[in-house]
């Protein structure tokens, strides 16, 4: 299966970003990829919530989601659009929610992120997510046919129970769509992509935003790039740097029974308790 990963510096204009999207598909699958992913918030990248409340939508009413599903079905592919912000969360938040949508166009499989990015990384870069979304409460696996796929979304990169908790279900693919901060994706981004494909032995596919992002804030966002595939086996097999664009890759899902076949870890939980706090005698 040939996948491309599209690298977006997303706007806060949803209506400009479709577009951008939109080609860069068609570029892709005229490349012959099978199945595209887009990186979180592919719809609009903002920290203005009173923006987001003029610009997003409920999903019935979303046209991002709409024209990305006519794309899908237009050329024929599988698509991850690794998350769009829309209205509709608990108590008026938003949410972050992930599709997968089948070249037909209908909807496979959506998931609204669980764990949210509320941290302080520095005095001068604070987040609050959970201020704004409601956290999703399940995870998902859909079959896509030439795989089986695990949704997670950027901050649940995290939480490792998660992946495990997809693979040992059957995942053979885990996305991780994300708009991950310069300074935690500097230190942090690979090695924990590269962790979650070992410890499951799961191709690891992560679409990123990247660089400054437009916005008719005050503030305006940015994000570390650096879109990656890694293999079953821990291997960086693709890493798109820092600009915008398409990055191509081959996957062969027998590589994911290889690599658990050495490795037969997700076989081998033992139930214990603990922990034990023990104090010198």
């Amino acid at each position: 299966m040939k996948v491309a990963l599209l690298q977006l510096t997303s706007s806060d204009d949803p209506a400009q970003n479709l577009t951008i999207v939109e080609g860069l598909i068609a570029e892709a699958a005229a490349q012959g990829a099978g199945f595209i992913c887009t990186p979180e918030v592919t719809n609009c990248v903002s920290m203005d919530r009173a923006h987001q409340t003029r610009v997003l939508q409920t999903e019935a009413e979303d046209q991002t989601l709409t024209a990305l599903q006519a794309t899908a079905q237009r050329h024929n592919i599988w698509l991850s659009v690794g998350s769009i912000a829309l209205k509709g969360g608990a108590d008026g938040r938003f949410v972050n929610r992930s599709f997968l949508i089948t070249p037909d166009g209908q909807i496979a499989a959506r998931y609204d992120k669980i764990h949210m990015f509320d941290v302080q990384v520095s005095e001068a870069e604070t987040y609050n997510e959970s201020s704004g979304y409601a956290p999703g409460d399940h995870a998902v696996l859909a079959d896509a046919g030439f795989a089986k796929i695990g949704l997670t979304i950027c901050y649940d990169l995290r939480f490792p129970q998660l992946h495990r908790d997809l693979a040992k279900a059957g995942a053979d693919i885990l996305l991780v769509p994300s708009a991950f901060s310069p300074v935690t994706g500097a230190a942090h981004w690979e090695p924990l992509l590269r962790a979650r494909a070992i410890e499951t032995g799961c191709y690891v596919l992560a679409a990123a935003q990247t660089g400054t992002h437009a916005t008719t804030s005050a503030k305006a966002r940015e994000t570390y790039g650096h879109t990656l595939a890694i293999s079953p086996w821990g291997e960086v097999l693709a890493d798109a740097g820092t600009d915008c664009g398409i990055t191509f890759v081959d996957l062969d899902v027998r590589e994911v029974s290889k690599a658990r076949k050495r490795i037969p870890a997700l076989t081998h939980d033992r139930k214990f308790s603990g922990p034990r706090y023990e104090q010198p005698n």
